[in-house]
């Protein structure tokens, strides 16, 4: 049986620019991109709750108010119509090309958005898997509550997930089984973990201390922003990222170059 490499992703902001809501779904809802996260971080505050529940919850409660109504129907929708940064619908096939008699190559996403639109998106097919957040609905396709959040540290969750090859939510008890590490499918030595910011700071971490590569990547568009340097800056000064490259996927971009010489030397270091 072949080994895996797993290179795992952020989406927003790692794969397409910003917020994916932001590319169109806000808009369409008429609401303001930077208010709509200003009243979540206030809610999240005033609540002494988690971020992403609030964000979950408060993109249910606007759209209701309009009579907008979100099922996964229209999430599938916005999903189909995301755009990505340069290079990324060509970029799986590419990479993929680098698995050998020994090594197979396999991407995976976890990302604090939303399931329903990622599955749907047009690089959903080259996933194994796509750990996300998710609502419940009742048999009319209405949204109840939250589901599943994924936040900055239960990022790591997924990372031991995908290590123990525990590809679901839901079972804990497998996850927190013992497994002798060389049992595991996927060990963190041969993970590449590429991310754009503060929620993915714990699981690049955790990767790069064990053994893996963890790559920040920054949106090209925004390097003159002063903000977005000091980002990047602290990413490398705190020792949370192994490599940092601009966001461009396309072939022989620094991003493209720098993916396939850590494949060579995963490679390499374990023949």
């Amino acid at each position: 049986m072949k080994k895996e490499i797993a290179i795992i992703y952020d989406v927003d902001g790692t794969l397409a620019k910003g917020n994916l809501p932001e590319q169109k779904l806000l808009p369409d809802l008429g609401i303001n991109t930077q208010a709509f996260w200003q009243e979540t971080e206030n809610l999240k505050k005033q609540n002494d709750s988690d971020g992403i529940l609030a964000y979950m919850h408060l993109l249910a409660k606007k759209a209701a108010a309009k009579n907008f109504k979100l099922s996964p129907e229209i999430f599938a929708k916005y999903g189909s119509e995301i755009k990505f940064f340069k290079g990324v619908d060509t970029w799986f096939n590419r990479i993929n090309k680098f698995s050998t008699d020994q090594y197979v190559i396999r991407h995976y996403i976890i990302s604090s958005g939303l399931h329903e639109m990622l599955a749907s998106t047009s690089i959903a097919k080259h996933f194994k898997q796509i750990f996300a957040c998710k609502y419940l609905y009742d048999e009319n396709d209405s949204i109840l509550s939250p589901a599943v959040a994924i936040n900055y540290t239960t990022k790591t969750q997924y990372l031991f997930r995908i290590n123990k090859g525990i590809l679901n939510h839901y079972d804990d008890k497998a996850l927190n089984k013992w497994m002798a590490t060389k049992d595991r499918p996927v060990p963190f030595s041969r993970m590449i973990y590429l991310g754009d910011g503060d929620t993915d700071i714990p699981a690049m971490k955790m990767v790069k201390t064990n053994g893996g590569a963890s790559i920040g990547v920054f949106d090209p568009d925004k390097w003159s922003d002063s903000a977005h340097q000091d980002k990047i800056y602290k990413l490398i000064s705190e020792d949370r990222v192994t490599y940092v490259a601009p966001a461009d996927y396309s072939n022989s971009s620094q991003l493209d170059i720098l993916i396939k010489g850590i494949l060579g030397r995963i490679i390499n270091e374990n023949k």
